[in-house]
């Protein structure tokens, strides 16, 4: 186990007083630095930097970040649901370093694509089957980490699956941090 201590900190940011959204902060007695090339290998979307020694990852609508010492999640519901969230981040990397022999590490900084991007491989068909206004407010929320692909039905349609193909490449989709990234 690489991660066996560490202090919480759950709060609403100072920016925002009254805030309805918590971040918290787990303070590592480890350094994790060389788990985040596995990481980087395993979570679609995220963003490496080595020489930052940081990868910040979107989940679920939620902003991660893994540091040597500090791992941090902002815009969660709620304390209880903060802890939890941190408390699964912990989870994650040990799983992640236990299972390290099986994971090819990726070093390279990958970026996630832009919302122009996004919207151009969508179906434009402004359906609502997602369940929003239109394709442009769903590439938005998709880029942000509020939505999956899987909220998209139009995509699993036949004449959308390069479309489709091409955003799992570029966004994935959500996966737990086992295997490789083109699994």
């Amino acid at each position: 186990m690489l991660v066996e201590k560490y202090d919480l900190e759950v709060f609403t940011p100072h920016c925002e007083p009254g805030a309805e959204r918590f971040s918290a902060v787990a303070r590592l007695v480890t350094d994790i630095r060389e788990v985040l090339p596995y990481l980087n290998a395993t979570l679609r979307g995220a963003v490496y930097s080595a020489a930052a020694a940081a990868l910040t990852w979107k989940k679920g609508g939620h902003n991660i970040a893994f540091h040597s010492y500090k791992i941090a999640v902002s815009n969660v519901p709620d304390r209880d649901a903060a802890i939890k969230e941190v408390e699964g981040l912990i989870r994650l990397v040990n799983r992640t370093w236990e299972h390290r022999a099986e994971i090819e590490p990726d070093h390279d900084t990958h970026q996630r694509p832009g919302l122009i991007d996004v919207y151009k491989l969508l179906p434009h068909t402004n359906c609502k089957a997602c369940g929003e206004a239109s394709c442009f407010v769903f590439a938005n929320k998709l880029v942000a980490g509020h939505v999956g692909l899987q909220n998209c039905p139009v995509l699993s349609e036949a004449q959308y699956a390069a479309q489709q193909a091409e955003l799992v490449d570029r966004l994935g989709e959500e996966m737990p941090a086992i295997g490789r990234r083109d699994t």
